[in-house]
């Protein structure tokens, strides 16, 4: 079995892929002060609720971008899982050009959508990922990584606006509003903040597919995929387990360089 972790600066997903099948999956905060023991006493306590034995995971791929957590989780792989995990950088992006002024500079999170995405639909691909910030990466119909761009995230949005206006509640943003004209306060800026990042989603869309020059498909994927999905007029389909999917694609293929098979 493999484990894959992709660590956000908000939330840790991680899963159990036996073979191509993704067993488990579990998403937890990201605890930049922990310790490898501590982290150890989380996942033993996942791994017991479901079932999974510790002794069978033979692999561990890693995405990260929180620095911190770089050590805390290898020294977890080596004293608990009794191997050394593999680390996804623009060196182990397995095969996909990434056509970026710095390579080094692209986000781990963001190679492994990509991956996962082309792999899932070969084709021109804008994938969304809607997490602490939210980022557009392109994709061209012959699987070259071209770029992308980010934005904050809904949830930074929403906490600014709440931080620097005193006098406006603090309010869900789980579900749109019926309407965009707003007939209360609250209404109003679910309403403003739902509705208003569903056109910033569809704007960057469009000029980026104007840019590319061809209609690609629009993946969405991070925990705020669905309701965004639900206003966007350019998403295409939500694809909640992509980075999962993309690291288990990375680790497969780098066996398979490694063994030439």
């Amino acid at each position: 079995m493999l484990l894959v972790i992709d660590v956000g600066n908000t939330n840790t997903v991680m899963g159990i892929y036996h073979g191509k099948t993704l067993v488990r999956d579990w998403r937890i905060r990201t605890e930049r002060n922990t310790t490898e023991d501590e982290f150890n006493f989380l996942v033993s306590g996942l791994f017991a609720r479901d079932g999974i034995d510790a002794g069978q995971v033979k692999g561990t791929i890693i995405s990260s971008v929180v620095p911190p957590m770089v050590n805390i989780l290898d020294a977890f792989c080596r004293k608990y899982m009794k191997h050394a995990p593999v680390w996804v950088d623009a060196r182990t992006a397995a095969g996909m050009p990434i056509l970026y002024g710095d390579p080094s500079e692209v986000g781990a999170d963001r190679i492994v959508n990509a991956v996962g995405a082309y792999a899932r639909y070969p084709e021109s691909l804008i994938i969304i990922d809607f997490g602490t910030a939210t980022t557009f990466d392109a994709v061209s119909e012959k699987g070259e990584y071209l770029g992308g761009a980010i934005s904050p995230g809904i949830r930074i949005a929403s906490e600014a606006l709440f931080m620097r206006a005193s006098k406006l509640p603090r309010v869900e943003i789980f579900s749109p509003p019926d309407r965009v004209i707003g007939k209360n306060t609250v209404g109003s800026i679910q309403a403003g903040i739902i509705f208003g990042y569903a056109g910033l989603v569809d704007g960057m869309v469009r000029r980026m597919a104007e840019e590319m020059g061809t209609a690609p498909r629009v993946v969405a994927t991070g925990g705020l995929a669905p309701l965004m999905a639900g206003v966007s007029e350019t998403i295409d389909v939500v694809d909640g387990n992509l980075t999962l999917e993309g690291l288990r694609i990375i680790h497969e293929r780098q066996l398979q360089a490694a063994t030439g098979r």
